[in-house]
């Protein structure tokens, strides 16, 4: 190290001898080398001397870099034996000088953003010559991804200028990284009026650039489900690199258009009683308030909750058409919903005759039903829960005390089943009494106690009233009746003959029913005979009919076997067909008597139906 400070002014001395020689050095540099921040940078620096015969045995390598205020400052010489890096720079400890065969190249370590300086490299070949050439050290730094925020405020499309969108901020990067605007994928260029970016550019203390940029950007309706992105641009030493933000999407007013009005509930045709409820909707935003009315009461508005509106419980009268108008159209244009509402309704059921009517035995009678409604209905009548007609009108015919009754007429509405109503009338059959048996014939053992029976119809309620002759010996012991019918149920004693006669009548008629019993003697007979003897007889009378009763057996199974004998048939007939009880009296006559008289007599709760009635 002393020697070569020693030799440094001789040196000098020989460069100010030789400064007028021609240099016959040739030096090589590249015009810039590129890296990225915190790297180690490589810059050669290549040198030859064009007359080999002159070729110095002695050359000194400086290198100088260009400060901040633009002068030249060493950092480094030496030659082949030995090298010295200065003292007191930027670059004391970080660089290194390799020499080789002619050619010094300086490494950079941990590359600062500082350092994108001209580095010069300085061969001195003393009498052989001297050269210098400059290499331009560029540095890059990779900025932070971008980061984009949209404005959380709704944007106005009646605004008249540019608004605020979105911003987009790229931190820390070398150089100055450049941010670009998309919409939907198309990138946005500045337009006055329509779109403008606002770029703000910040100097960080560690050498690196900020951007801010700013999106303003004059919106339209159709932007409601625009995405807007940034993209950032840097310098990299291979190539330009870029960088996507996310996407944001902004919330844009606009005034109501078009409006909508429906029916949301109930599903279906409406019926007087429910309660419907129509709800607006327009296509602002944000969804404006909404004001309801009919189209024939425009100044009266309906009591409404935002979009919906309620009206409860409806009749026919709330039929009509109903508007709705948004309230952010400021009046100046006539944006409405419009829907038609139509209740459905079925009136009471009105029945002719009314309540009730009085028809003559054999006449016709006709009645009818109608019920007013919005739509379509249907009628059925009904008697006894039977349907018995169909249609507006009933007629009946040849009216019978059968035709009497309550005749219901039921009106309804297919094309909505809760609309229903009814109403009945009362159908009264009046006539003369109508007996419900025929006269009677029987024999009968004296002293027994028959029941005869004597039933009618009729309107007005026909009254009973007996002539028994050839018995002192009789009461009435069952006495009944309703609006159209009569029953008496008398016991007689048979002492001899007997003629009964029922006689029936009221104001419009009477009717007569015979009975006719002939008595049959009873024959006793008188036996004397020991209680010995007579034990035996009884003995032997028993045994007999015992034979006799297996006998017979056989004979019907056999005959049954052959089909000569139908099964179920019964030697007895009743008078009526009215049911016995176990406290009924009956007459029942013997099998050997004719089966026209072969009767039993009418029970006191019988039937009711004659046997013409069947």
């Amino acid at each position: 190290m002393a020697s070569l400070r020693t030799a440094l002014p001789t040196l000098c001395l020989h460069l100010c001898l030789l400064g007028g020689v021609r240099a016959m050095v040739e030096l090589t540099m590249k015009e810039s080398v590129e890296v990225r921040m915190d790297d180690s940078a490589h810059i050669p620096c290549q040198y030859s001397f064009t007359d080999a015969s002159t070729e110095p045995s002695f050359v000194m390598i400086q290198w100088f870099v260009k400060d901040a205020s633009g002068s030249r400052l060493r950092i480094f010489y030496g030659d082949a034996t030995q090298q010295i890096v200065d003292n007191r720079t930027d670059y004391s400890g970080r660089i290194k000088v390799a020499l080789g065969e002619q050619g010094a190249r300086l490494t950079i370590h941990h590359v600062q953003i500082s350092d994108e300086r001209e580095f010069f490299c300085q061969v001195n070949g003393l009498a052989a010559g001297s050269a210098e050439g400059k290499t331009h050290l560029r540095v890059f730094a990779v900025p932070e991804a971008p980061v984009i925020e949209g404005v959380l405020t709704g944007i106005s499309v009646t605004s008249n200028f540019p608004s605020k969108v979105a911003s987009c901020e790229v931190r820390n990067g070398f150089p100055k990284p450049n941010i670009t605007w998309y919409k939907n994928g198309v990138p946005l260029v500045s337009s006055p009026g329509h779109v403008n970016v606002l770029i703000l550019v910040t100097r960080e203390s560690s050498g690196l650039y900020s951007v801010q940029s700013t999106l303003e950007y004059k919106v339209a309706r159709e932007d409601k489900d625009a995405l807007f992105t940034c993209e950032l641009s840097y310098f990299t030493p291979e190539q330009i690199r870029t960088m996507e933000s996310s996407s944001v999407n902004i919330t844009v007013h606009y005034p109501t258009t078009m409006v909508e009005l429906w029916k949301e509930s109930p599903q279906g045709l409406v019926k007087e009683g429910d309660t419907v409820e129509l709800r607006c909707q327009g296509d602002g935003n944000p969804p404006p308030p909404f004001i309801f009315n009919r189209e024939q009461d425009q100044d009266s508005a309906l009591e409404s909750s935002g979009d919906t509106v309620f009206l409860s419980p409806v009749t026919r009268k709330d039929s009509g058409i109903y508007q709705c108008r948004p309230l952010d159209t400021d009046g100046q244009s006539d944006v409405k919903g419009e829907m038609q509402l139509t209740v459905h309704y079925l009136d009471p059921a009105v029945v002719v005759p009314k309540d009730s009517e009085v028809v003559h035995r054999g006449e016709d009678l006709t009645a009818t039903c109608n019920a007013l409604s919005s739509l379509k209905t249907n009628t059925v009548w009904y008697k006894d829960g039977k349907q018995v007609g169909k249609g507006n009108t009933l007629h009946l015919h040849d009216a019978t005390y059968d035709t009497a009754g309550v005749y219901v007429c039921e009106v309804t509405v297919p094309s909505l089943p809760a609309l229903h109503t009814s109403s009945s009338v009362d159908i009264t059959v009046q006539g003369g009494p109508d007996l419900m048996e025929e006269d009677v014939e029987l024999t009968e053992d004296t002293g027994r106690i028959v029941n005869l029976s004597c039933e009618a119809q009729g309107h007005p309620k026909p009254s009973i009233s007996w002539t028994i002759a050839g018995s002192q010996n009789w009461q009435e012991v069952v006495s009944k009746s309703t609006e159209h019918m009569a029953q008496s149920v008398v016991s007689v004693e048979v002492t001899s003959d007997i003629s009964a006669v029922c006689n029936v009548s009221n104001k419009l008629g009477a009717e007569v029913r015979t009975f006719s019993i002939k008595a049959i003697p009873r024959v006793t007979t008188t036996a004397r005979f020991s209680p010995a003897e007579g034990s035996g007889v009884i003995i032997v009378v028993i045994i007999l009919c015992l034979l006799l009763l297996a006998i017979l057996g056989s004979v019907l199974y056999f005959l049954h076997k052959k089909g000569k004998i139908p099964c179920g048939r019964s030697g007895k007939q009743e008078i009526t067909k009215e049911k016995t009880t176990k406290d009924d009296i009956v007459v029942e006559m013997k099998t050997n008597t004719k089966p026209e008289d072969a009767v039993l007599l009418k029970a006191v709760n019988g039937d009711k139906k004659a046997s013409d009635d069947q």
